[in-house]
């Protein structure tokens, strides 16, 4: 079997179309179809369906498409674990996480991970809440950094901190000029908050009946730069956790507010994949993320 070919067609069949699988393989589209012509051939079948508006896979496409994405990968970590036979870590670590969260600590991967291990590549998928959950059991990730309400946690979660939760609003707010607010004060509020189902929206939804807060949500945005930018310009409050305004606070384009009765603290999280066993390098990368965290909180204390 032709490794480079089967790559070819999982990216393909991802992407539905031979040119954006062309772009994202940086080759050409004429080249992506020969490869796609000469794989199907070798296997006696059709792979997909060519329709006006892209690529669609044939019943035999969806048959094989699993087991040549499980061949892929199971060479890969072989490939991995061979070059780490000597105790190198190399091969590339896909880490999800939430935008929230990304700054400063994936910078300082970054520049750890280059100094620490060279040859390991770092792929960096930011989503939200629910798609970083998804990608972890589908295996198309290594390692999450996310947050978590409960207390509970399995093998393969390590809680890395905790964050408070801000009511966020425009500088010289009178709502949130205080250093701490009290929950009961959201009532009525014009809010900008995620959609379900967010967890911070399911946690701020709970203690909103437990303590007989209407929450008035005019705008649901799952993007942090637009809950920002709403509470920039006065047309609502956002709730986050303080890292991620941080340097909003310091320019003085934003001002916070701590919420408490109850507090809303936050847990972050890290998560590893059970889909498949970690390489050298994700068990690298996982304790480094662990130690820049560490490094993180103490400075923050």
């Amino acid at each position: 079997m032709d490794l480079e070919a089967l790559r070819v067609f999982v990216q393909v069949a991802e992407l539905g179309s031979l040119t954006k699988a062309a772009v994202l393989l940086d080759t050409v589209q004429p080249a992506v179809s020969r490869t796609i012509g000469t794989l199907e051939r070798d296997c006696g079948g059709r792979l997909f369906h060519r329709t006006g508006r892209g690529l669609v896979l044939t019943e035999f496409g969806e048959q094989v498409l699993p087991r040549v994405k499980d061949l892929l990968l199971q060479s890969s970590l072989l490939a991995d674990e061979m070059k780490s036979g000597g105790g190198l870590a190399t091969g590339e670590v896909r880490l999800g996480i939430l935008p929230s969260l990304a700054d400063p600590a994936i910078y300082k991967l970054y520049a750890k991970a280059r100094d620490l291990f060279p040859n390991v590549r770092l792929h960096i998928l930011e989503g939200s809440t629910g798609q970083i959950d998804e990608w972890l059991s589908n295996g198309r990730i290594d390692i999450a950094i996310r947050f978590r309400y409960s207390d509970a946690v399995s093998p393969n979660e390590h809680v890395l901190g905790a964050v408070g939760t801000y009511l966020v609003s425009a500088p010289g707010d009178a709502v949130t000029e205080g250093p701490t607010i009290e929950f009961q004060a959201l009532h009525g509020l014009k809010l900008v908050l995620p959609g379900f189902p967010n967890p911070l929206r399911v946690a701020l939804d709970h203690f909103a009946k437990q303590n007989r807060v209407a929450l008035t949500v005019v705008l649901e945005a799952d993007s942090l730069p637009i809950q920002k930018k709403m509470a920039a310009i006065g047309e609502a409050y956002a709730v986050l956790a303080t890292h991620a305004v941080t340097s909003e606070v310091a320019a003085g384009t934003l001002q916070v507010s701590r919420l408490v009765n109850p507090s809303l603290e936050r847990k972050i999280e890290l998560a590893t994949t059970t889909q498949k066993p970690l390489s050298l390098a994700c068990r690298e990368i996982a304790s480094l993320v662990r130690r820049i965290y560490e490094e993180i909180f103490a400075n923050a204390s």
